[in-house]
C-alpha cells in the first residue's frame, strides 16, 4: 500500500519545511543537529516562535488559538518539526491539559490557562504515578480532601517529568477512598507548584540527566474551582488525556531523523577496509527500520484520522496503543542503530581517549549523543503506560479476547 498525500497536504510539507528552515535559531538547530537534546529556554523560545505564527496549539480550535488544522496536517508538522531536528512542542501544555480544558474545563479555567500553555508562560507537568500505581493508574493512594473552598492534598508522586522547571501540574487524587470502582473515586485538580507544601527531589537517570522527579504533597491546598470536570469522575478526564497522548506519541519524525543521522555517519565509519554504509547487512538492517517506518506511518494517520472524527465522543481510540508499542519499539530500535554505527566513540572511555587527541570530533559528538538517547528510551516502552499494558487493552478493546 503506498500512501499518498493530496496536493494540498504536498504544499502544507512544503510549507512548513520552509518555516522551519526560515525562523529555527541557527544555535538551537546546531546543537539538535549534533544529537543533544534542547535546553527549558531552547523548548520556550521555539514554542513561542510557533504560538506567533499560530502554529504551537496545534489540536486546538481556532477559536482559542489552534491552526484549524486536519489530523493529516498535525502529523506532518510534528513529523518536519522531529526531522528538522527541532524542539518538540511541550506535549503537557499543548496535547494534554490543552484538550483536556477544552473538552472539561470551565470557561473561567479556559480563558485563564489556555492562552499561557500555548505561549508557553506556564510549564506544566503531570502528577499521575506513583509508587505502586504506574500501570495500574487506577489504584493511586494521594488522597484530596474537600475542606470549604479548597481541597487539601497529601501523598505523593513520582517519574514526574520537568517537575523542577514546572510552573503548574495536574494531578490525580482519591476524593472518595469508600468508591464501589477505583475508579469512581477519583478527581482531576490543577495545583500550582509553588504552593506551600510541594516538595520536588530528583530523580536522575542512567544517561546522567535531570528529567524525572519524586513530589510529594504535605496538606497542599488547591482551590476547589481548580478541579477539571465532577468531583469523583477524573478517570473520565484521564483516559481523554491518555489518549491525546497516545496519538503523538509513535514520535515517527524522530526515528527517521536519527535513521538518517546514522546513515550519514556511516560513509564516514569504515570497517573492513570500506564505509560501512557498502556493508550488506547494515543496509538490510537500515531497510528493515525503513519498512517498519512507513507500516507505522500508514497505520498512524489511520488512527488519527479516526481518533479526530471521534472526537465530540470525548473516548480515546483503542488502536492508539498500536502507535505507543510500535513508535517505541521504533524510538529504541533507532537508537539502537546509532549506538553501533557509532561503534567504540559510543563509549566513555574511547571518547576521552580520542577527544584528547583532538580526533573525529563530528563521530565523537554523535557517539556521545547516541549514548545518551540510548540509555534514556530504555524507558519509552514504559512511560506513558506500559506496552505490555497496551497490549492488554488491544487485545480486550479490538480484538475482543
Amino acid at each position: 500500500m503506498d500512501l499518498r498525500f493530496t496536493p494540498e497536504e504536498i504544499a502544507f510539507r512544503q510549507e512548513v519545511r520552509a518555516f522551519i528552515r526560515d525562523n529555527l535559531p541557527t544555535d538551537i538547530h546546531a546543537k539538535m543537529k549534533l544529537g543533544n537534546g534542547p535546553s527549558k529556554e531552547d523548548t520556550v523560545r521555539w514554542q513561542r516562535i510557533l504560538n506567533a505564527k499560530g502554529w504551537a496549539a496545534l489540536s486546538w480550535p481556532k477559536e482559542w488559538d489552534g491552526p484549524g488544522w486536519t489530523a493529516i496536517q498535525k502529523m506532518i508538522f510534528l513529523e518536519e518539526n522531529q526531522m528538522a531536528p527541532a524542539p518538540e512542542l511541550s506535549s503537557f501544555n499543548v496535547t494534554m491539559i490543552g484538550p483536556v480544558l477544552l473538552q472539561f474545563g470551565t470557561e473561567e479555567q479556559k480563558q485563564r490557562f489556555l492562552p499561557r500553555a500555548a505561549n508557553l508562560d506556564d510549564w506544566w507537568c503531570q502528577g499521575f504515578s506513583e509508587p505502586g500505581a504506574g500501570s495500574d493508574l487506577a489504584s493511586l493512594k494521594t488522597a484530596a480532601k474537600l475542606d470549604g473552598d479548597h481541597y487539601v492534598v497529601n501523598g505523593q508522586k513520582i517519574w514526574t517529568s520537568t517537575a523542577h522547571q514546572a510552573d503548574w501540574c495536574f494531578v490525580l487524587v482519591r476524593t472518595n477512598p469508600n468508591a464501589r470502582k477505583r475508579q469512581e473515586g477519583i478527581s482531576f485538580l490543577l495545583v500550582d507548584m509553588k504552593t506551600p507544601g510541594i516538595t520536588v527531589r530528583p530523580i536522575i537517570s542512567i544517561d546522567g540527566s535531570h528529567h524525572l522527579n519524586e513530589v510529594f504533597f504535605d496538606d497542599v491546598k488547591v482551590p476547589a474551582n481548580l478541579r477539571v470536570h465532577e468531583e469523583n469522575k477524573g478517570w473520565d478526564v484521564a483516559k481523554y488525556l491518555l489518549g491525546n497522548e497516545r496519538t503523538g506519541i509513535a514520535r515517527l519524525g524522530k526515528s527517521r531523523e536519527r535513521v538518517n543521522a546514522s546513515i550519514d555517519l556511516a560513509h564516514k565509519v569504515n570497517m573492513n577496509g570500506q564505509p560501512l554504509i557498502a556493508d550488506p547487512v547494515f543496509r538490510q538492517r537500515v531497510a528493515q527500520l525503513q519498512v517498519d517506518m512507513k507500516a507505522l506511518e500508514i497505520t498512524q494517520y489511520r488512527v488519527v484520522s479516526a481518533f479526530d472524527k471521534a472526537k465530540g465522543a470525548g473516548r480515546p481510540d483503542p488502536l492508539s496503543s498500536v502507535l505507543k508499542v510500535k513508535g517505541t519499539e521504533l524510538l529504541q530500535a533507532t537508537t539502537e542503530l546509532a549506538v553501533d554505527v557509532a561503534g567504540p566513540m559510543a563509549t566513555p572511555i574511547w571518547a576521552e581517549e580520542l577527544a584528547a587527541m583532538n580526533e573525529q570530533d563530528e563521530l565523537l559528538e554523535a557517539g556521545s549523543a547516541s549514548t545518551g538517547s540510548y540509555l534514556f528510551l530504555r524507558a519509552a516502552s514504559i512511560y506513558g503506560g506500559t506496552n505490555e499494558i497496551q497490549k492488554n487493552i488491544l487485545t480486550k478493546a479490538v480484538l475482543g479476547l
